[in-house]
Parts: C-alpha cells; structure tokens; sequence
C-alpha cells in the first residue's frame, strides 16, 4: 500500500525535503483572491487613529471536495461499512463485496466463503435472527498442472457449532461431520456428504478430505486437500472473526445505544431475573 500524501502538498518546490505548492503559513482553503483581501484589511488597519477602521467584507472560496472527496472515495471501496456511504442517494445499496480464502495443491483446490445470517421482520418495526450464518467450503478436484475442474466442485457448509469443533482442534486432533441435504424429506439418505479434518503424520497440519455419495445423481466423489499448520492458523483466525457475525450479534451491538441499554433488557425477557440478579 503506497503512503498517502497530505493533499496541500506537491512537488512544485522544496523545502527541507517537503514538497510545497503554498507558502509556508498558508490555509490549504485559502485562495489568492482572499489573501489580497487580508492584505487590503491589515493596510487599512494603519490609518490614524481619528478615522474609524473601514472593514471590508473579505470572499473566501472554499474548494472542500479538492481535499477530502479522493480520501472518501479510497475509503469507500476499502469499507464497505464506511460512513461515507451515507453520502448516497436514498434508496441506493452500498456495492456488494466478494470474499474468500483459496487453498490452491497439486490434487485439490479448497475454498472457504462466508455466508450471511438471515433475518425476518416482526411486527413491532424490529428484525429477528431467522437462519444463522454457515461458512461454505469448496472442493474442486484438479484437471491439470495448476487448473481445476470448478465444474465437478463439491461444497460442504460448516454451521457456527462446527465451526466451534474445528477451531478447537490441537496439532494432533481430528474431527468428522457428516451431512444429509435431504434429511426428513422423501429422498433421505440419498445424498451423503462426509467431511473429516485429520493431522498429518509429520505434523505439518491437517488433511481436508470430503467424500460425497449422490445416488440421484450416480456421482461418489473423493476429494482431499492438505492444509499446511500456517494455512490453518489463517482458517482458524478468520473463523473466530467472522463467528459472531454469523450469529448476527454485530446487529444488536449497532442497534441500541445507552439510553436503550435497560429497556432491550426487560423487553427481551422480563422473567430472567437478569436485573435482579446484577442489583444484588
């Protein structure tokens, strides 16, 4: 990332290794026409004393988006979340952004993309927590020396509570979860889909291996990844980020603020002695 410079400085001279287009004590909003003014105003101010002070009524343009709207614009695409997206028409969502961690070896390629929580509206005006997040991972086999068959990928999605197993793996630990898409539906055990995470023999990390058995679409499919123990720091350190956010708790942190601390209290749950209990 390059260094950003104050934007009331270039490189039209020097001065002890700054760069400066202005004088010295110049105002970055001052303009040359309101400089001659200033100079008009301290000349009248050296009249005699018997003749009162004519003021003048000094014009100051102030050219604001010469300096700030570039940094905005810069902000805006690093933050979706940045305030100077309030700056947008009514009506307009902010840009969608795409993410992802990529684990690219010889057999397999692996990607980890998180997926939002969803959220349904009630009655009273507030939102509530319908579907938590998952973190969806991306199995797709090699079809050459660095190339993959995106077309035969198989996906796995880990829930927040399978999330919390893999966080919590050791050096030596393993984990197995397995998954049935149709389960309590006409086609149960139809479709299966294995996912066990096992350490490698010389310790260097863990294997990603994903076995997928779809009779109703004749595919039995077995796809493994090694995930070397720094890659797997990476995984673990954006789980235990992105975690609360797939709860949808960053939502209620930014609802309410400190006036509306007691009320959300009482009114999610009068019975549970919570008030009671912190008076004591």
């Amino acid at each position: 990332m390059g260094t950003m410079l104050n934007p009331c400085l270039s490189s039209s001279s020097s001065t002890r290794g700054l760069h400066t287009q202005t004088p010295l004590f110049s105002h970055p909003f001052q303009t040359p026409s309101s400089r001659s003014s200033l100079s008009t105003l301290f000349k009248s101010s050296s009249l005699p004393a018997q003749k009162p002070l004519q003021w003048r009524k000094l014009s100051l343009e102030c050219r604001h988006s010469d300096y700030f709207e570039p940094h905005q614009q810069q902000n805006q695409w690093a933050s979706p979340n940045n305030s100077s997206l309030s700056s947008q028409p009514a009506g307009t969502l902010p840009p969608k952004v795409f993410i992802g961690y990529s684990i690219y070896k010889g057999k397999a390629a692996l990607t980890v993309v998180p997926c939002a929580p969803e959220f349904s509206p009630l009655d009273s005006g507030a939102f509530k927590l319908s579907k938590e997040g998952f973190v969806l991972l991306q199995f797709a086999p090699a079809a050459g020396v660095r190339q993959y068959d995106w077309g035969r990928k198989q996906v796995f999605s880990l829930s927040v509570t399978e999330l919390g197993s893999l966080i919590s793996l050791g050096a030596k630990d393993s984990c197995e979860f397995f998954h049935d898409p149709n389960k309590g539906k006409s086609d149960e055990g139809k479709v299966k889909k294995v996912l066990k995470i096992e350490p490698l023999p010389d310790g260097s990390g863990h294997f990603f291996n994903l076995s997928v058995q779809n009779r109703l679409l004749n595919i039995d499919e077995n796809i493994y990844i090694p995930v070397a123990k720094a890659e797997f720091a990476v995984l673990v350190s954006a789980f235990n980020f992105v975690l609360p956010y797939l709860l949808g708790w960053h939502t209620f942190v930014s609802s309410f603020g400190p006036e509306d601390a007691n009320y959300a209290n009482n009114a999610t749950n009068p019975r549970s002695g919570a008030d009671f209990e912190w008076r004591r």
